[in-house]
């Protein structure tokens, strides 16, 4: 209050007194000859008092007719409002309704914060007395003032609204698994009964024909599964999507939620780790031996959804071998990637040695070849007597091993039709410890 009085007596004395002073002692010295009757007036004590309460109260009546506003205007949006629809829900679908409009509301400062501590807000679509049509139609929303000295503004202030009769129509019900990647790795989804087959879905003719699929949505974060069993799930959310798999909301679907009942199960299988190899080692140099975290062999277990990883017969790590072979031996830290389908492993990495050794070699001659990629209708065949020479690399004792019918020799004939071709060879090579070079191409004749 007090700041208020000292506010007011500043305004005042620097925006009236002030001023008028000003002003008679100009004409005073304007008007010499009155020089001595307006001394008199102005040396009387209570003549600017009274001068001054005047203008005042004159000041005042212009500020309280708002004629002259000493307080800003401000304006301040109140976002999202519900819309309380008044219809017969029973019979009618009503389409072109928003959920929320915003408000926006001017006024004095004062004043607009009284408003929002109130928080009335009210705004309402009534439709109690409109019919069905084709056509839409527009309506005016209607709201509460809880202020009246506050301006209200809707956005927006109508729509075009659509009247249609309620139809209804049996789905039949599907479900979606979601987030099931914030299930416990190890765990996955067996099976998924819902206690519907069929649900009810009303809304306008338009709608419903609109309509591709109705789904049960399970959400498999909210329930926490943390061993293998079988849970019941309730209050699981009812959609309706169209062909474009957009959600339609204009639709009311009976029952609005239905339960289920879940099979977790932990599936896994053990299978073997291989090791593949990038780059060239130095001349002369081969691979002698390679052992998986000391051991020559090593299986992982992985785990996953059963068609997914019943696909899976190996597991690959690749190490980059380019210009080794100077040193006897060569560890790596290699980390292992997740194929695809695999939810969690049994090791995320491993240690590889490889040894490096001498590199010999020598050829062999094979006569059989494996077309691959041949149009459907047609028949592949080497020239008679042909035979495929490949040169083998590796270690003494590696070549020593190798059984001629185990190698593998392939043709891509991807877009080849009908006459004698010339195609290049690949050796399938699944021990890097052995080298496969074919240095010529084979003539392939394909006929009907």
């Amino acid at each position: 209050m007090r700041k208020l009085l000292r506010k007011i007596y500043n305004f005042i004395d620097k925006k009236i007194v002030v001023p008028i002073s000003r002003m008679i002692y100009y004409l005073s010295k304007k008007f010499k000859k009155n020089q001595g009757r307006l001394d008199k007036i102005l040396n009387r004590p209570n003549f600017l008092i009274y001068l001054s309460l005047i203008v005042a109260v004159i000041i005042f009546v212009l500020i309280d007719s708002k004629v002259v506003s000493l307080v800003e205007t401000e304006a301040e949006v109140i976002p999202n409002v519900p819309v309380i629809v008044k219809y017969n829900a029973e019979a009618f679908v009503i389409e072109g309704v928003p959920e929320t409009v915003d408000i926006t509301i001017t006024g004095r400062k004062s004043d607009i914060y009284l408003a929002k501590q109130l928080g009335e807000y009210q705004v309402i679509l009534d439709l109690s007395d409109y019919k069905v049509s084709d056509k839409t139609r527009k309506v005016y929303f209607t709201y509460s003032k809880s202020i009246n000295s506050l301006n209200y503004k809707l956005d927006p202030s109508y729509v075009q609204v659509a009247i249609k009769n309620k139809e209804s129509s049996v789905f039949a019900l599907n479900y979606d698994l979601l987030n099931i990647n914030k299930l416990n790795n190890k765990l996955s989804v067996k099976s998924v009964s819902l206690n519907k087959s069929e649900v009810v879905v009303k809304g306008s003719n338009e709608t419903l024909e609109q309509i591709a699929t109705v789904k049960a949505l399970i959400d498999l974060e909210k329930q926490n599964f943390e061993e293998a069993g079988t849970y019941d799930i309730d209050d699981v959310e009812l959609v309706a999507y169209n062909s474009q798999g957009v959600k339609l909301t204009n639709v009311e679907i009976v029952p609005e939620k239905t339960s289920a009942t879940i099979v977790i199960d932990s599936y896994s299988t053990t299978v073997p780790l291989t090791v593949e190899t990038t780059g060239t080692l130095v001349a002369g140099k081969a691979i002698a031996s390679l052992q998986i975290n000391g051991a020559a062999s090593h299986s992982i277990t992985i785990y996953g959804e059963k068609e997914e990883i019943d696909k899976i017969k190996s597991v690959p790590v690749t190490i980059n071998v380019n210009n080794m072979g100077k040193e006897s031996t060569k560890t790596y830290e290699v980390s292992i990637t997740k194929p695809n389908g695999v939810r969690e492993m049994s090791s995320k990495s491993v240690e590889i040695t490889v040894t490096f050794g001498e590199e010999q070699q020598k050829t062999v001659e094979l006569t059989q070849i494996f077309p691959e990629n041949l149009a459907e209708g047609l028949t592949a065949n080497k020239a008679p007597g042909q035979t495929i020479s490949v040169q083998v690399k590796g270690v003494a004792s590696e070549l020593e091993k190798i059984d001629l019918n185990a190698i593998r020799p392939t043709v891509d004939l991807s877009g080849l039709g009908v006459g004698d071709h010339e195609v290049e060879v690949k050796i399938e090579n699944t021990n890097p410890l052995i080298t496969y070079v074919v240095s010529s191409k084979v003539k392939i004749t394909i006929t009907d």
